[in-house]
């Protein structure tokens, strides 16, 4: 039996480096302003951890747009997965072209294209889609804010998020 509703489980769950990161900065301070000495200067450290923890969990969670969704996503060893009910593929994480965002599906698709392969669509809110988030934000270049915005933002025809080798020409922006 369980004391908490499940939509609220839900919303701790996915601000979970954020909560860790507000225990963090409180044990930090309580350090700083108790005895003071070499556990104040560890009080310090707490306190700068816990901000960069706390920068980095609000992206997570803003990436993270639910769960529940068609297919499961796994990522092995340079491999993103993809078995859905209907289709399903692989991507090399090295060999992405590009990444797109498609808001026109119900629920939205990440759209990963590989040279030689079928292009992957991965709906949003896949369980294990989260995981997504580290190998998007190891793309080179890739700006991270312009990522969580398109997908928060409810565009409503695709965009490209990232691309390799741009195949547009040069005096027309992505951004």
């Amino acid at each position: 039996m369980s004391f908490i509703r499940p939509e609220a489980k839900l919303a701790l769950w996915r601000w979970r480096e954020v909560l860790v990161a507000g225990v963090i900065l409180l044990v930090g301070l309580s350090w700083i302003s108790g005895p003071g000495g070499l556990l104040g200067w560890l009080g310090w450290v707490l306190v700068a951890v816990s901000l960069a923890l706390a920068v980095i969990g609000v992206q997570r969670a803003r990436f993270r747009t639910g769960v529940g969704g068609p297919g499961v996503v796994t990522i092995d060893e340079g491999q993103i997965s993809y078995f859905g009910p209907l289709d399903g593929g692989m991507v090399a994480t090295r060999e992405i072209e590009r990444l797109a965002l498609d808001p026109s599906s119900n629920p939205a698709h990440w759209v990963l294209e590989q040279p030689g392969q079928p292009t992957l669509h991965i709906p949003v809110n896949a369980e294990g889609a989260e995981a997504l988030f580290d190998v998007f934000s190891a793309l080179p270049g890739l700006k991270t804010e312009h990522m969580l915005s398109e997908l928060n933002g409810g565009a409503v025809h695709p965009v490209v998020i990232w691309e390799r080798q741009p195949m547009r020409p040069a005096h027309m922006r992505l951004h």
